[in-house]
């Protein structure tokens, strides 16, 4: 059983937590590059990271997203008080703010199983487990990333969690977007994920009612160490 060391970063602002990531990863890269030039890799000296942050109100465009995918001008958007920000994460437009959990996992997949679209499943698996403990049925949506509700159903498949990784030397970044009590409206000025003719939606909205976030990260947790088969050690 792998141990993965977690922290909860509340809130934190994009540019802030994304450095903080690249940091751990570029720690890990360096441990794995250096063993390889010298024959010694066993994956020991590695450590496997789980964060969480909520991030202020914002926009990120992954490496092959499509900037016609953002409905605002740029005015528009610092009007609003929406940062935006090009990543080099998969995927393409979503939107990031207060009421949703953002999930970093910085994982050596040498230690695990070296497939992202196991990866993927795995991640989608522990939020589909969480939205299960609150009585609400996810599910994937064939050729598309994330975590869905009735995604078979044309006009009613609504996206619930976004996902978007980056991956180097079988290192992990970037994650998972839950909407808890998010505010739905800020999607209305993107096209989220690029995807026209399906909506996003939240816990709060598919529960009629806010729920405690801290109850709901206690699941994301629990769920994490269920698919990932790990230990959560706080650092």
């Amino acid at each position: 059983m792998q141990t993965v060391s977690f922290k909860d970063l509340g809130r934190m602002g994009y540019q802030e937590a994304w450095n903080y990531q690249e940091s751990l990863l570029a720690k890990n890269v360096e441990i794995k590059a250096s063993q390889y030039r010298n024959s010694l890799y066993n994956g020991d000296d590695t450590t496997n990271y789980f964060l969480f942050v909520e991030h202020p109100n914002v926009y990120t465009l992954g490496k092959s997203g499509n900037l016609d995918n953002v409905l605002l001008t740029d005015e528009q958007r610092e009007n609003l008080q929406i940062q935006f920000f090009k990543t080099n994460r998969g995927g393409d437009i979503t939107y990031h703010g207060p009421g949703q959990l953002v999930g970093y996992p910085i994982l050596d997949l040498e230690k695990f199983k070296t497939d992202i679209n196991w990866y993927m499943r795995s991640l989608e698996d522990v939020i589909i487990l969480t939205l299960e403990d609150y009585g609400i049925k996810g599910d994937r949506s064939l050729g598309e990333t994330g975590v869905w509700i009735d995604p078979d159903v044309p006009a009613r498949a609504r996206k619930i969690c976004a996902m978007g990784v980056r991956c180097s030397r079988w290192i992990t970044m970037h994650g998972f977007a839950l909407n808890i009590n998010t505010n739905l409206d800020y999607f209305n000025y993107i096209i989220p994920c690029g995807i026209p003719d399906k909506s996003v939606t939240s816990m709060e909205k598919e529960l009629g009612r806010k729920l405690d976030e801290e109850e709901v990260k206690e699941a994301v947790k629990k769920n994490f160490e269920i698919v990932f088969e790990c230990q959560l050690s706080p650092f």
